[in-house]
Parts: C-alpha cells; structure tokens; sequence
C-alpha cells in the first residue's frame, strides 16, 4: 500500500490551490467522512467487509459445492485451520483463469481458479496462509478503511442504519474491487510472508511450498500475467528469505 496522505494536509492542499469556487460544505464533508473512515470500529469494519464481499460474490461466478475446485479447497483450507484469531474463515473458489487471492478483515477469502490451476495443493496452502497473515496481522483492517475513505469522500455515508446500509450496490463493489487491488507495503507482505512460514509450520505443513508458490509467480511477473503481487517485493527475493528460514530450521 502506498504511503497515505493525511486527510488534513489533503483538506489544506486543496485550500491553497487557489479554487475560489469551491463548495466549502463539501469539503468539510469529505473531510468529516474521510475522518470517519480513519477511525472505523471493529465492527463497522466487518459490516463493510460482510457487505463488500457478498457484492463480489453476486457479481462472480463461484465454484459451487460439487466442483473439484470447491472439494479441493475444502480439503487444503482445513489443514490451516476454520479461524483467524478467533475471526470465523470463509472460503470460496472464484471460477476465473486469473491467477489471484484475496482476504477481507471478516475472514472472506477467495481463491481464483486460475492460481489453482498452475500450483500445488501445498503451494496453495501457502497463499491461504500469506492471506491469512494479512487478516491476523491488521493489513486488512487498514486497507479497508483507506478503500472506504475514497469512497466515503464523495457520499455522504452517515446514516442511522449503519456505514455499509448508506452505501448503494456499485458503492460496496467498488470499496471490494479496491480492497482486492490493495497495494501493501513490502512490510505488510513481508510480515505475511512470515505468518504464513510459521502457520505451515505450525501445522506440520512443509513450507516449501511458500518458496516453489513464489519462484512460480515470478515466472509469470516477467510477462505481467499477474497481478497478484503488483508492487509487492520481488517473488525471487520472497522465495530465496523462505528458503534461508528453511536452512536456519535444518529444512530441506
């Protein structure tokens, strides 16, 4: 995720430009629901994530109860375990040959058919883990209330039925498709990476699979078939720190 702008300096930029014209209810607005955005409780968060996530759903196709892909996932996702600190995990295949996955803060984790495809039952446990690292670690949480800033900014998106209730169906989709396209910080991934090292390991799960998942993605980063890791730490670097946390733990 790209380093965040203040919304104060933003509201002072805007000030300065010299737009005599400009709506100073709006800006005031903007800047109350972008505050608002900054300061999302826990569970504002998850109605958003609950919200956002069945709008993808609905505008997806997913693999349903008999599909391989869904009896796959079924069988890897319970060697990880049903729940991220306590947070229920609910997971889905969506039928696309893109090569992704993805979490919210609710614990909703979707897998694209397309990743599946091209890795291993180990390799994709290894991706569920890395997601699950950014849930556990309070990389989506933040992510969701940058999505909802840039979203907030231009509705007025207080109500008494709640955040997500005052939002319309292309609102909540876009916050998702956002949250889906989140940028982390090479810390953030980092940070993920080594969740999902230790969650394997954990689970006497042989997290070789983290670096083959790795050095597999950075075969497609050279044709950009993928935008999984966009502006993620390179794959090869990802791959060879697995790879030294292996030989440090006398892992072949």
């Amino acid at each position: 995720m790209k380093k965040r702008i203040s919304f104060a300096t933003l509201a002072l930029a805007t000030l300065i430009s010299g737009c005599q014209n400009f709506d100073s209810n709006g800006l005031m607005q903007s800047g109350a629901q972008a505050f608002q955005a900054a300061t999302l409780s826990d569970a504002q968060v998850k109605e958003l994530s609950d919200k956002s996530c069945q709008q993808m759903d609905s505008t997806t196709q997913i693999a349903d109860a008999n599909s391989s892909y869904t009896k796959r996932l079924s069988k890897i996702s319970a060697a990880l375990g049903d729940n991220i600190n306590g947070t229920p995990a609910n997971y889905k295949v969506y039928l696309t040959k893109d090569v992704n996955a993805w979490a919210m803060a609710n614990g909703c984790i979707r897998v694209y058919s397309g990743l599946m495809d091209m890795m291993t039952d180990n390799e994709v446990e290894a991706v569920l883990g890395h997601e699950m690292g950014h849930v556990a670690l309070g990389h989506s949480r933040k992510a969701m209330q940058v999505a909802y800033a840039t979203t907030a900014a231009r509705t007025a998106a207080a109500s008494a039925g709640g955040i997500a209730a005052s939002l319309s169906q292309s609102q909540l989709g876009d916050i998702g498709e956002k949250l889906v396209n989140s940028q982390f910080s090479q810390r953030q991934e980092s940070e993920a990476d080594d969740y999902s090292y230790d969650l394997l390991r954990k689970r006497n799960i042989n997290p070789a699979g983290l670096a083959t998942s790795f050095e597999k993605l950075a075969k497609l980063e050279a044709g950009r078939q993928s935008s999984m890791f966009d502006d993620h730490p390179a794959s090869e670097a990802r791959a060879q720190h697995i790879r030294e946390r292996m030989a440090a733990d006398g892992i072949k």
